[in-house]
């Protein structure tokens, strides 16, 4: 699993910010995740709000250790105010800061594992601090996975049994045989089902993905659908009348594309579509978008562009749709499109604006013959 974040505008997943309030930027920072890492972001927050919590909790024990409420050796006080400091130095390594994720995580484990063992030597008069070890195991599983959380086990029921004879109040028999057998078994029940519990995430995520993908996808050409490509130009159209940045929009409508159908069968037709869509696909910057939003006819959005480097892309487009030649039966069928430009610099301040004059320049370059581009020029 990584935490490393998508360009929202080329993966088609807008990125997620987590809280708002103050509290939530103040322990977890400047963060986002994509929405389809909700377990990731699960464990980001899991893992800063339990060393905080950890470091408040093991401070109560060291105020209560100095004034005599809760007494224990002065060495394991020693280590609880290590371990307090460490944890909140680790916390503010992590904030803000979603790849240092592992890092952290396994460092705050050791640093788990040297503390409990500490109290296991020097607080003899506390019978429970055993279970230390036992409320571990489910942060393992949670924070570093299966395999992580099988090792740290067995280290913990191999450490006890073998250092049990050497603690200055070794436990019974009984009781340290209790102590193995229930810890594995802990252990054995957070391992089957945290199996379960991932694989299921994973196949809800992949059906959430594929559902997404038929929700913002032409089923035919693989692109994005009229809706969706029209919101995620609205976002783009703000961001770029935010920073001032001008942007164009190309309407691509294939020439003469009803006789294909009436001519090859509607199959044919399909097959001109998808490789009219690939084409247009692969000739865009992966900060552009694509969208299929009539039956032949194509819409594209160019942030950061002006007139002029719209118009030089629109006529590539063009001479490549002209050069495609798609195998139709046994022969090749010769596709041309008409092209309309606008851009942003008559003052468009929205889809529905920008679209109309490239839908309007696209029918100029019908009007003038066909298979060329015609541009809606500011004034």
């Amino acid at each position: 699993m990584t935490f490393q974040a998508e360009n929202p505008a080329t993966a088609g997943v807008a990125p997620k910010t987590l809280s708002e309030p103050f509290w939530a930027k103040l322990l977890f920072g400047n963060v986002t995740f994509q929405e389809r890492d909700e377990y990731q972001e699960f464990q980001f927050k899991f893992l800063a709000v339990l060393m905080v919590l950890a470091a408040f909790f093991t401070l109560l024990f060291v105020v209560g250790a100095y004034t005599g409420a809760n007494p224990m050796g002065m060495p394991h006080v020693g280590s609880m105010t290590v371990f307090t400091l460490v944890a909140l130095a680790l916390w503010l390594i992590l904030r803000g800061h979603t790849h240092r994720f592992y890092a952290v995580a396994w460092s705050y484990e050791i640093l788990c594992l040297l503390e409990y063992t500490s109290a296991l030597m020097f607080v003899p008069e506390d019978e429970l601090r055993i279970l230390w070890f036992y409320l571990n195991v489910p942060g393992v599983y949670i924070l570093l996975g299966q395999r992580a959380g099988m090792v740290v086990s067995a280290l913990s029921v191999i450490g006890l049994g073998l250092g049990n004879a050497y603690l200055s109040k070794p436990y019974s028999p009984n009781a340290i045989a209790t102590a193995l057998v229930s810890l594995s078994y802990l252990a054995l029940s957070f391992h089957v089902y945290g199996s379960r519990s991932i694989s299921y995430f994973l196949r809800m995520r992949e059906a959430n993905r594929q559902l997404h993908q038929l929700a913002t996808h032409d089923t035919l050409t693989g692109i994005l659908n009229s809706r969706a490509y029209y919101q995620r130009c609205d976002a783009l159209i703000s961001l770029a009348l935010r920073d001032r940045e001008p942007f164009a929009v190309l309407f691509v409508d294939l020439d003469h594309f009803k006789s294909v159908n009436d001519t090859h069968g509607h199959s044919a037709g399909d097959m001109v579509l998808k490789a009219v869509a690939n084409c247009l696909a692969q000739g865009l910057r992966q900060s552009d978008l694509v969208g299929r939003i009539g039956g032949e006819e194509f819409s594209v959005f160019l942030p950061h562009t002006d007139m002029d480097g719209a118009r030089q892309l629109a006529e590539s487009i063009r001479q490549s749709i002209e050069q495609l030649m798609p195998d139709i039966g046994s022969s090749r069928l010769r596709m041309t499109a008409s092209i309309g430009v606008a851009d942003n610099a008559s003052g468009h301040q929205t889809m529905m604006a920008i679209q109309q004059c490239a839908d309007a320049a696209m029918y100029v370059a019908k009007a003038g013959g066909r298979n060329r581009v015609s541009c809606i020029e500011s004034g």
